[in-house]
């Protein structure tokens, strides 16, 4: 996979793909180059304008791209149901979901609409809510793949805190970001365990960017603040010399989502500077995302939340 590139994508003519979190950053530089290539790409997000600007800056780079937009908010379980039962009405089949939408460490607790905390309830519990809903297309799919991505922080700072799982007695905000995407990684090689045991025909792996320059940096630490915090100050300055583009960031999932090499319970990310830039290859895997037996009891405490998957 060395130099992998956006021009080894292969041609994703008639592919059905929907991404979440798509009207910036990496999920729409997923949506653009999907779309280039062939996909029919299905926006997803929590801002209609957004989505509308999003679809027009992709039709202006590349005018016959087959693209549309939907709402769905990850921090609703009723909008994830919404949203999975309008698309089984209006389409057959999901031959590509990329769970990418997500949150990165707001300064205080916040909780979604559900009762959750906000990143392990929006990164994680409601993307094994909207794969759960979305399952009998995806099964209907040709060569499908699920993408989840995760990150780095799942190797540091990260364990899953059965014992304080939504935070509620001492919320730490980088933390809760590692066990929400720890969870991520735990549910991709879960679903591809169950896909294999179960015959759903999925190819589950995950990506992650690196540090890739998007919204992401600034927009969940600066939930509830009227400033910048130190933190951020430091990311933005540091920023150039251990960065990457959104347009990188986006390179691990596009090969997770379209390699003929990407392999099933694949982990995909950038291969310099401690996975932080560079080109896309395998990417480190931390222990607690191996243990089998985490992923397991991870999975059962889920379905415990949020309603059980079919055998």
């Amino acid at each position: 996979m060395s130099g992998w590139t956006l021009a080894d994508i292969s041609p994703q003519d008639g592919r059905k793909a929907v991404i979440t979190g798509a009207t910036g950053g990496i999920g729409y530089e997923t949506a653009l180059a999907l779309a280039k290539k062939g996909a029919d790409v299905l926006l997803t997000g929590r801002d209609a304008a957004k989505g509308a600007a999003a679809l027009a800056n992709i039709r202006a780079v590349s005018p016959s791209a087959k693209i549309r937009y939907a709402d769905l908010d990850l921090a609703d379980l009723a909008s994830v149901e919404s949203f999975a039962d309008r698309l089984a009405g209006e389409q057959g089949a999901v031959d590509l979901l990329v769970n990418n939408a997500g949150v990165m460490a707001p300064p205080t607790r916040f909780e979604t609409k559900n009762g959750f905390e906000l990143q392990f309830g929006t990164n994680y519990l409601g993307h094994f809510v909207l794969t759960k809903r979305l399952l009998p297309l995806l099964r209907k799919g040709n060569r499908t793949r699920v993408v989840n991505v995760s990150s780095a922080a799942h190797r540091l700072l990260a364990d899953i805190h059965f014992d304080d799982l939504q935070w509620q007695k001492r919320y730490d905000p980088w933390r809760a970001y590692a066990q929400s995407k720890l969870a991520m990684i735990l549910f991709a090689f879960g679903l591809q365990r169950r896909s294999d045991a179960h015959g759903w025909g999925l190819m589950s792996n995950a990506a992650h960017p690196g540090y890739a320059r998007t919204g992401l940096q600034t927009s969940g630490p600066r939930l509830g603040r009227s400033s910048a915090s130190l933190q951020e100050r430091a990311m933005l300055w540091l920023g150039p010399l251990l960065s990457q583009s959104a347009a990188a960031g986006a390179l691990p999932t596009l090969f997770a989502a379209t390699a003929l090499q990407a392999k099933p319970g694949g982990y995909y990310g950038p291969q310099q500077m401690f996975e932080l830039k560079g080109p896309v290859g395998t990417a480190k895997i931390g222990a607690r995302a191996q243990d089998k037996d985490l992923a397991t009891r991870l999975w059962a405490v889920s379905e415990d939340l949020t309603g059980p998957w079919p055998k």
